[in-house]
């Protein structure tokens, strides 16, 4: 492998898959390998996992970055929230755990960054400029807020206050499963939100993620908004992407 390929984890409440990334198309070079994540979402359960999951990816390909993208609010290394894993979390030093419990340095970012930083390179969001905000629509709402092609980290928009909720409970994909929304009842529920997401940052486009976005067609025309709304091109690979490219640009 040459220098322009890494190794991309991602790490979600339900699954743990990676493979290796060519970083100048964004092609996976190996099988994406997936486990399940340990029942619980404990860090040294996790990190366990992880290592296993980095022996097969890693086999045959030498030393490459590795990038860990991760659901919850990182800074410097450290994990300040936890969505859908163990509080045990946050305020954890994750950063440092994994680079132990794996054995070499990585680069390790939240999981919707990890996403729209892989839009901006080879996805819906390449070449674009001004503001553009990525939201992945699955168990919860996470969101990647880009400036000319540039990253502002952690904004976790899935959580505002809109009628009384932390939205996310409202129109997150997994709202649309619980409650037995039709598409058209749930597009409602997104038409408040990203009405909410307009008035606070008058982007200049909207890319929707996660892996309903492969349904784009029922939802999106549904939508009434000023600004320009499209399908995510990576879906469930772009947190791979990301935090591969990220490892590549950011070393560990």
């Amino acid at each position: 492998m040459t220098a322009q390929t890494a190794i991309g984890i991602d790490i979600g409440g339900t699954g743990i898959k990676g493979a290796v990334v060519d970083l100048a198309t964004g092609a996976l070079l190996s099988d994406r390998v997936k486990l399940p994540t340990p029942k619980g979402g404990r860090p040294q359960d996790i990190v366990e996992t992880t290592r296993t999951l980095l022996a097969t990816v890693s086999k045959d390909v030498g030393d490459l970055p590795v990038g860990v993208c991760f659901p919850a609010v990182v800074k410097n290394g450290h994990t300040m929230s936890a969505a859908n894993v163990s509080s045990k979390w946050i305020g954890l030093a994750a950063e440092a755990l994994f680079e132990k419990g794996l054995g070499l340095p990585i680069h390790f970012v939240n999981d919707a960054d990890a996403a729209g930083y892989a839009e901006s390179q080879f996805g819906a969001a390449k070449d674009v400029g001004g503001v553009v905000l990525l939201t992945t629509l699955g168990t919860g709402i996470g969101s990647a807020l880009l400036n000319d092609g540039v990253l502002v980290p952690n904004t976790e928009l899935g959580h505002l206050q809109i009628d009384g909720y932390d939205y996310e409970t409202r129109a997150a994909y997994s709202a649309k499963e619980r409650d037995d929304l039709s598409w058209d009842k749930w597009a409602a529920r997104l038409q408040k939100y990203y009405s909410t997401l307009e008035l606070l940052f008058s982007p200049d486009l909207f890319i929707v993620g996660g892996g309903v976005s492969k349904h784009h067609e029922h939802f999106l025309p549904l939508l009434n908004l000023k600004t320009r709304i499209i399908p995510a091109v990576h879906r469930n690979n772009a947190g791979i992407l990301g935090a591969a490219a990220l490892a590549a640009r950011f070393p560990g």
